[in-house]
């Protein structure tokens, strides 16, 4: 029996340790060959706010320069409407004075072919006519005057027609078919005239 507890009291023998063991001790990555991982790797933190950079921010905008732009396009635009408005105005009337000229064409005319002048009844022509001249010259309406041997303008001016003339040069005015009329310096009714060809050729 004394043997037998000899036996059980001898200590056990070490065994090895274990892979798990062995594998389970940290290790310093520093020492480690794989030349990837550096210091400045292991020092940032990509939960640390400073280490993210930082967006660059948008330039600020000239708010002065804007300013007088802008204001330079609002006061450009105020004096193109008050443009716009004083031509609404002064050209408003045109449709109107437009259809009076036919009354006052045929009353010239009537004036013209008149045989005797002192006729009361003439003069009340004369004084319906004068009446409307200076109605149509308040409102900024005119005749032209004094066409004929000035050069043919095709802005104011439509030729019906191109007749030798003795006295006119050729290209220019020689005979006034139907008056025209200006609005406020602008073409109201364009003149019908008659174009000079030149001096006729002598017949043998």
């Amino acid at each position: 029996m004394a043997k037998n507890d000899k036996e059980e009291k001898r200590p056990e023998e070490a065994q090895p340790e274990s892979a798990d063991r062995v594998s389970s001790v940290p290790s310093d990555s520093s020492d480690s060959g794989d030349p990837s991982v550096s210091g400045d790797a292991k020092a940032a933190d990509p939960k640390d706010p400073k280490s993210e950079a930082k967006p660059e921010s948008p330039a600020e905008p000239d708010w002065k320069s804007l300013y007088a732009i802008t204001l330079a396009d609002f006061d450009n635009y105020k004096k193109r409407a008050a443009r716009d408005r004083e031509d609404v105005y002064r050209y408003a009337e045109s449709d109107i004075l437009k259809d009076i000229l036919p009354v006052v064409d045929n009353l010239a005319l009537a004036l013209e072919h008149a045989k005797d002048k002192a006729n009361e009844f003439v003069k009340g022509v004369q004084l319906v006519y004068d009446g409307l001249l200076k109605a149509l010259a308040d409102h900024g309406a005119k005749p032209m005057a004094d066409l004929v041997g000035k050069e043919l303008d095709p802005n104011f001016h439509e030729a019906i027609a191109t007749l030798p003339d003795e006295k006119i040069e050729e290209g220019k005015i020689s005979n006034v078919a139907k008056t025209g009329w200006t609005l406020n310096d602008k073409l109201l009714r364009a003149a019908q005239v008659v174009v000079s060809a030149g001096k006729p050729a002598e017949t043998k």
